[in-house]
């Protein structure tokens, strides 16, 4: 049986598309809807996991991630 692991997913609109960042692992993805980029961010990290060495992926792999929202004074 495969082991479950949980992710982050940052996804942000850029011009006419949303790129979707996993910055525990540092892969990006993108798609034209938020669904879309979230869909294709988890197919590239899955590919990661499916063609990696340990050693890079022990390399890339943050163990802890912390999001969080800045308030700034601006002008």
């Amino acid at each position: 049986m495969r082991k479950k692991h949980q992710f982050t997913a940052i996804i942000e609109r850029e011009d006419n598309m949303y790129i979707a960042l996993c910055p525990e692992l540092d892969i990006a993805s993108q798609g034209k809807t938020v669904e879309d980029a979230r869909n294709n961010l988890k197919e590239a990290i899955e590919l990661f996991f499916e063609t990696a060495s340990r050693e890079e992926i022990s390399e890339r792999l943050h163990d802890e991630v912390f999001v969080t929202r800045l308030e700034i004074a601006v002008g």
